[in-house]
């Protein structure tokens, strides 16, 4: 299973070796121990503290820009910094887990984290609260790299889906919440008081998860042998299947990137010209997601993988376009159509990614996580940058862009398919298909 924004995790449940029920697995979390409930609720909040600092700048947006005197470019630098901090510290901080082990390098990422969040209100200046958000990206880089690994170590296989649901929630009403708390307080109080209400509630997240997570009682320390992490990567960045899936996720959080990094700005102008604290509230639209996510799987029953990457692409591409239009209901409405897409092209390319490794399937999946943020940071950046050169226009053309190489790669998928259905046994067209 793969969340959604989320944060989707470094380890997938596949990914790791589980002991067989006739051994150590009688032992581990089930339903209705005091145990399991304490994991799930701990998981649950460090999920919320996660998302809640990752994406606490980007409901602010349009507030910093007015009160710093910097263009949309320039703010969503806060925004792209934590991100990009994330992508480069994810696959470090999942060889310290299993070195160090899952709870404390989770205690770590999560406290660490949310102290540099108290730093974040008294930055000076644009250069010092992009490098703190640095930082606190690479920071959290411990949690969806570990939290995975930990439930599927320490939880009961009838019950790890269940846990692992909840954790996505997490994930989900974190993503959500930061970007509303920082956004509203922002609104009648200033983006100091927006980034100090986001600190304040993931700290008490944070300890939340320290005094209720439960030790780890199935965690085998193993030693970091980067020599063989470097090969098992260098594997997966050799097939071709697997860069192609790394795109497509790249590609749908550019799109993201770049139209929730700008919509904050477009709502506040003319024509619209709605009150910050109402433009703050359009995150509500981030539950369609959940929904999509969900569904993504059922489509991809239904359609094949690629199908349900068309679709998901043909609807992302309609919203982009609908919101062009110039009444309100089309600019929520194309919204709409813009987060189903992306929610559940994302699904179906990070669940195919953990079906397509054969081995390292935890470090695969760090490998699009890695894509994913990196999409985040350069489309939010670039969809800013084109938002404050030629307006909205500019921020759904990048979208748009996004969305036709996207097809491009899936296209070439397609053909690779059927060529390879077409040749003979044996033959390299038949490889070529993975």
């Amino acid at each position: 299973m793969q969340p959604s924004d989320t944060g989707a995790s470094v380890a997938t449940p596949d990914a790791l070796t589980t002991p067989s029920p006739a051994t150590a697995a009688d032992d581990r979390h089930r339903p209705g121990q005091r145990a399991f409930r304490r994991a799930n609720l701990a998981l649950f909040a460090a999920g919320v503290a996660t998302f809640v600092l990752l994406y606490s700048t980007q409901g602010l947006l349009p507030v910093l820009s007015a009160d710093l005197d910097i263009t949309p470019g320039q703010a969503s630098w806060t925004a792209s910094a934590a991100t990009l901090g994330l992508a480069l510290a994810l696959l470090p901080a999942s060889a310290l887990s299993d070195r160090y082990g899952r709870t404390a390098v989770m205690t770590a990422s999560t406290l660490a984290a949310s102290a540099l969040a108290l730093a974040l209100p008294f930055a000076p200046d644009l250069t010092t609260l992009v490098a703190l958000r640095v930082l606190q990206g690479a920071a959290l880089a411990g949690l969806p790299a570990t939290a995975m690994a930990y439930l599927a170590e320490e939880v009961h296989p009838s019950a790890l889906a269940s846990a692992m649901g909840l954790y996505v929630a997490g994930n989900s009403i974190g993503g959500m919440g930061g970007r509303l708390l920082s956004g509203w307080t922002a609104a009648g109080f200033g983006w100091r008081w927006g980034l100090a209400a986001s600190a304040a509630l993931a700290l008490l997240a944070a300890l939340a998860f320290r005094l209720l997570i439960p030790a780890a009682r199935h965690f085998t320390p193993a030693p970091v042998d980067a020599r063989a992490l470097a090969r098992t990567v260098g594997r997966h960045l050799r097939n071709p299947l697997l860069v192609r899936l790394y795109a497509l996720g790249l590609l749908f959080m550019a799109v993201f990137g770049a139209v929730y990094n700008t919509v904050g700005y477009r709502l506040i102008s003319a024509p619209f010209q709605l009150p910050e604290s109402v433009a703050a509230s359009i995150f509500v639209v981030y539950l369609v997601g959940t929904g999509t996510s969900a569904a993504a799987g059922r489509l991809s029953g239904r359609l094949g993988r690629r199908g349900a990457l068309y679709v998901s692409i043909g609807v992302t591409a309609a919203g982009l376009l609908l919101s062009l239009a110039g009444s309100l209901l089309c600019a929520l409405l194309g919204l709409v159509l813009i987060t189903a897409g992306f929610f559940a092209g994302h699904a179906t390319a990070s669940s195919a990614v953990g079906r397509t490794a054969t081995e390292g399937r935890a470090q695969a999946s760090a490998l699009y996580l890695i894509a994913y943020y990196l999409g985040n940071s350069v489309g939010g950046t670039i969809g800013a940058d084109a938002y404050h050169s030629t307006g909205w226009p500019g921020a759904a053309t990048v979208g748009l862009t996004a969305m036709a190489l996207a097809a491009a790669v899936t296209l070439y998928a397609t053909r690779q398919a059927h060529t390879a259905r077409r040749a003979p046994d044996g033959l390299p067209g038949r490889l070529s298909a993975r």
